[in-house]
């Protein structure tokens, strides 16, 4: 059971719009230093939606709605103390974190395209996408030594008017990964490589959702992820350049 003072209690409260306006920013302010906490925010929001699509709200029978207005009625005067509240939010983590297996399943996979999406919405709402700001893979690759636990497969496309503009760290299902940031005209395409060891080579599979495309593919031990708002014949033609592409 997490701890009262556990910072993932306050992002629980805080999708929920049950925070003061001060609280409120203080968590924003966290949320906009600390990657994983903003995946957990993403993660909360995600169940939220899905919990209320899942299992729309129903009337309380009369009888249940009487009975619990006079026992609200007794108690409204009293103020819950902190220690109580403490203890209130901690088992909503606990019902959440429930809910999620629940609602969402256990596997890592159904969740990869929204924790992905959400990395790239996140991005093109910062003031740049990328973390390391350069069309020189050479840059780039070395940027992420000592951020993830090994080097990111990186690739020069600007000759097939893909041409490399930087790369960041995004946290997908609370595991480092890298993101490479391609541009294609006026667009950007971030593609993730999560770490998959013991996963066998896949193909490509294509997916939309939200107005984005996407195409995953497994390759040695990675899973890669790419993401945008391009034309699918588009994303697929970058997704093939990327893997045939000779290493460097």
């Amino acid at each position: 059971m997490a701890a009262p003072d556990d910072p993932t209690l306050l992002i629980h409260a805080y999708v929920d719009g049950e925070l003061d306006p001060a609280n409120a920013l203080e968590v924003e302010r966290r949320l906009a230093a600390d990657p994983a906490l903003a995946a957990e925010r993403d993660r909360i929001a995600a169940l939220r939606a899905k919990l209320q699509h899942e299992f729309p709200r129903e009337a309380a029978p009369t009888a249940l709605r009487a009975r619990v207005e006079s026992i609200g009625g007794r108690r409204r005067a009293e103020r819950p103390s902190w220690r109580a509240l403490a203890a209130a939010v901690a088992l909503a983590a606990v019902v959440g974190s429930g809910a999620t297996y629940v609602a969402l399943g256990p596997s890592r996979d159904e969740r990869m395209p929204d924790a992905v999406l959400a990395s790239h919405i996140r991005a093109m709402m910062a003031p740049q996408a990328f973390d390391v700001a350069s069309s020189d893979r050479h840059t780039v690759k070395p940027w992420f030594n000592g951020r993830i636990p090994q080097a990111p497969r990186v690739i020069d496309l600007a000759r097939d008017d893909f041409p490399l503009a930087g790369g960041r760290v995004d946290v997908i299902g609370r595991t480092p990964a890298a993101t490479l940031v391609y541009r294609h005209r006026k667009h950007l395409i971030s593609l993730t490589e999560v770490p998959a060891p013991g996963r066998p080579d896949a193909g490509p599979v294509r997916r939309t959702g939200d107005g984005y495309n996407f195409v995953h593919w497994t390759e040695g031990g990675v899973a890669y992820w790419a993401v945008s708002d391009i034309g699918a014949g588009d994303l697929d033609e970058f997704a093939q350049k990327f893997r045939t592409a000779p290493a460097e």
